[in-house]
């Protein structure tokens, strides 16, 4: 974007200074100058720009860290469930067992 913008100014000023022969150079060097810093500028604007996109990929980076590290933590807690709740039924069943046994006596 930056070398478009430039090649497109050196061209313009290129242009400028062909077609203006013998006439006065002032206003082509004042259109010079401030194509100059439109290409100054946009080449600033380009920089903060690259930041800002480096500072959404970092912070992109962290929250897929962050979203991988929370689905962990819910699979090992999903295991941890299943786990508890096959524990939880064998241990009714032998409660049901005992119960059966003091009944049938």
């Amino acid at each position: 974007m930056t070398l478009s913008t430039t090649l497109k100014a050196s061209v313009a000023a290129a242009c400028l200074i062909a077609f203006a022969g013998c006439t006065d150079l002032k206003p082509i060097q004042a259109q010079i100058d401030d194509l100059k810093a439109q290409v100054a500028k946009n080449t600033a604007d380009d920089q903060k720009m690259q930041q800002e996109i480096n500072a959404a990929q970092s912070a992109a980076s962290a929250a897929q860290s962050a979203a991988s590290a929370a689905q962990s933590t819910a699979n090992q807690a999903l295991s941890t469930a299943q786990s508890n709740s096959t524990a939880i039924e064998a241990i009714n069943e032998k409660i049901d067992r005992m119960f059966k046994k003091s009944v049938s006596k």
